[in-house]
């Protein structure tokens, strides 16, 4: 029989699972309000795609300059005050950009986006390892990559539909509705979303204070990872159903809908992959064994051999497998960060996410300006294959350090 206070933690853990993921999904919606509006922004302001693309890139390099220092402020005042300051200022940027005139404006409103959008991985999973129980960690951080992949499947939905209807001006307006809405939320329920101390204890200081951290080797392996895992995904984001398209002769949306189907069974995957990292304490291994499979579907896409059907369930299955790896990936992070370092060390290693983002698209838009397609899948398989082998360093690592403080 289930005892009132395990009720009481399962109700609580959930409470913040719930509201954490909630404001990780509208951190993704707004990774693609431009994006989502393109074929509305170039012929009203007369912009090129370098122009367009320049936006994005603008976008992710805020982002990711502004998430490792936003992981330093999460340490000072809190992840709860951090986390609001975000989700207003993706609200107060769709304002900006829905009364945009100029070009400058549209730079703006997307360089207060980035802004609102550093926040959210040091503030998000610092509430996590603060106030969700260590059983329910990993279901936690799998919800979290869930409501994330959510929030970039609704997002050109809704944009593209309200502007077909009235106007992307009207498509930004209610956009901005979103965040406000979801800021709240979180106040309203802002006791279960408190801070835990943000003192150091003295036996923690040598590693936990200050700049020490960026010391750790594998703090620095786990950057390295989140680079390649992102460029991989810009590259599967922005051209995996053009080079579809050109390899097996598919229909755009047929090709499209290869993307759905891998954002979505990556969802499945994350839920799976929640289960696993539970059981399991090598996550590096984990990660290892599904990036291999995702890394070997991919190349066997490159090779064009199989028709169309099959490279629609091989795009299915690599979101899959690399899914699974996503709880993992965060608990991996979990176990190499010192104590009282967690804001900064998160704000770190996903700053490499950002600038992953940020290079994969100019990577692979030159291979498909050069007419290899196929090459897309390859480096897509190459950059997999690279972050297992800085997975397996942070694990070896973080098992050495476990050994030497034992």
């Amino acid at each position: 029989m289930t005892s009132p206070v395990s009720n009481t933690v399962l109700r609580e853990d959930a409470r913040v699972i719930g509201l954490v993921g909630l404001a990780h999904g509208v951190s993704h919606f707004y990774h693609l309000i431009l994006a989502g509006l393109f074929p509305w922004l170039k012929p009203a302001f007369n912009l090129s795609y370098s122009e367009l693309g320049l936006l994005m890139t603008v976008f992710f390099v805020i982002s990711g300059i502004g998430q490792a220092l936003a992981g330093f402020v999460v340490d000072r005042v809190g992840a709860r005050r951090v986390l609001f300051f975000g989700v207003a200022m993706l609200g107060v940027s769709a304002l900006a950009l829905s009364a945009a005139t100029s070009y400058a404006m549209l730079m703006l409103g997307a360089l207060l986006a980035g802004v609102g959008n550093s926040v959210f991985h040091p503030a998000d999973y610092t509430i996590l390892n603060q106030r969700v129980s260590k059983a329910r960690l990993a279901h936690g951080f799998s919800v979290h990559g869930i409501s994330g992949n959510i929030g970039w499947a609704a997002a050109p939905l809704f944009l593209t539909s309200v502007a077909a209807l009235a106007s992307w001006r009207a498509a930004l307006l209610w956009a901005a509705v979103l965040p406000f809405g979801v800021l709240a939320i979180l106040f309203l329920n802002r006791h279960a979303l408190r801070p835990d101390s943000i003192v150091p204890a003295k036996e923690d200081a040598p590693q936990g204070a200050g700049l020490d951290f960026l010391r750790l080797p594998q703090v620095w392996m786990c950057f390295a990872f989140f680079l390649l895992t992102a460029i991989a995904l810009g590259g599967i984001q922005s051209f995996a159903s053009a080079s579809l398209v050109k390899l097996y002769g598919m229909s755009l949306q047929l090709a499209t809908s290869a993307y759905t189907a891998y954002m979505l069974a990556s969802a499945g995957g994350m839920l799976l992959g929640g289960f696993v990292g539970a059981r399991s304490k090598d996550h590096d291994r984990n990660i290892a064994i599904a990036f291999t499979l995702a890394a070997l579907l991919a190349v066997l896409l490159s090779l064009a051999l199989a028709p169309a059907w099959m490279a629609f369930a091989m795009m299915g299955l690599i979101g899959f497998f690399s899914g699974v790896a996503g709880p993992s990936r965060d608990l991996m992070i979990r176990a190499a960060a010192p104590k009282n370092a967690t804001g900064r060390v998160y704000g770190v290693v996903y700053s490499g996410l950002d600038s992953g983002l940020a290079i994969g698209p100019l990577l692979f838009g030159a291979l498909m300006d050069a007419n290899r397609p196929s090459w897309v899948f390859l480096c897509i398989a190459l950059f997999q294959a690279l972050a297992i082998a800085t997975a397996v360093g942070v694990g070896g690592n973080t098992r050495a350090m476990q050994l030497k403080n034992a």
